[in-house]
């Protein structure tokens, strides 16, 4: 039995702020429930608060997420060690949300009786010196100017596989391969797969084409072209800029992202009815 949960919503819609106040008002007397900083505040405080990253030292057991997968991805980045997610779509495609508006207060009552979790890989990310955000989904190395090429170099476990020339490369987990990197070309992946998906941007050669890697592998991208600048942008949440000789390391995160398990339709279904 779930005795503390946290909910986390959409800031900018109405439906989704509405929707947490239904929950609160139908399980507070059931558990004690805690919105993030920015959720309570724009239901004017009237709610207790604890911040994403302190959820889990505060005895939270589960959060629940009120909105679509931007609000997902958010909620996971804050997380070095994330928390079981319920996520409620409140969005529009939503392909990593799976209970409707509808089905929301059902699936809650019988989530408190207990759960189990579906884990995602996550990627962690190292910028030179500097550990980032792990990403869910993605990193994303793109030009910062619009139709100027990159030059940057792939290595996998130390054996450089590609010298790029490209306005960028998507870095996926299996998670992430039915987002940006799909739509860039990449291959669709099973989550249960241990796998890493990398996808150059329109590469300026015939032979460039994406690679799946094991997902235990340490993958090096290098700046190479001079007075280049670029971004990388993590689940689409985080943006960095990097200059020539910089370098990025990604290997997999030491927690992965949790997802509460529900008797829904599978992974092979959800891209069948959402990427139809």
């Amino acid at each position: 039995m779930i005795k503390k949960i946290g909910v986390v919503s959409r800031y900018d819609k109405h439906e989704a702020l509405e929707m947490v106040e239904k929950i609160i008002a139908r399980f507070r007397e059931e558990v004690d429930i805690f919105l993030s900083p920015r959720t309570a505040e724009h239901l004017e405080n009237k709610y207790p608060c604890i911040p994403i990253d302190t959820m889990r030292e505060e005895g939270v057991e589960l959060i629940i997420s009120v909105g679509g997968d931007g609000t997902v991805l958010r909620t996971i980045s804050k997380m070095d060690d994330p928390l079981p997610l319920l996520p409620i779509n409140m969005g529009t495609l939503g392909f990593l949300v799976d209970v409707k508006p509808e089905e929301a207060m059902e699936a809650i009552a019988d989530v408190l009786q207990g759960f189990t979790c579906t884990e995602r890989s996550r990627l962690a990310v190292q910028l030179n010196e500097d550990y980032l955000p792990c990403a869910t989904n993605e990193l994303v190395l793109i030009t910062s100017r619009p139709a100027k090429i990159l030059s940057f170099s792939v290595c996998v476990d130390e054996s450089q596989i590609d010298e790029m020339r490209a306005d960028g490369v998507v870095i996926a987990t299996p998670t992430g391969s039915t987002a940006y990197a799909m739509s860039a070309g990449g291959p669709i992946i099973d989550p249960r797969v241990d796998a890493t998906l990398i996808v150059p941007l329109a590469p300026f050669k015939l032979s460039a084409r994406p690679w799946v890697v094991p997902g235990g592998s340490k993958i090096r991208l290098t700046m190479t072209m001079p007075e280049k600048e670029a971004v990388i942008v993590l689940d689409g949440q985080h943006t960095y800029h990097i200059h020539e000789h910089d370098v990025i390391t990604l290997t997999r995160a030491r927690n992965p992202a949790c997802f509460v398990k529900m008797p829904i339709d599978g992974f092979y279904e959800k891209v069948k009815n959402k990427l139809a």
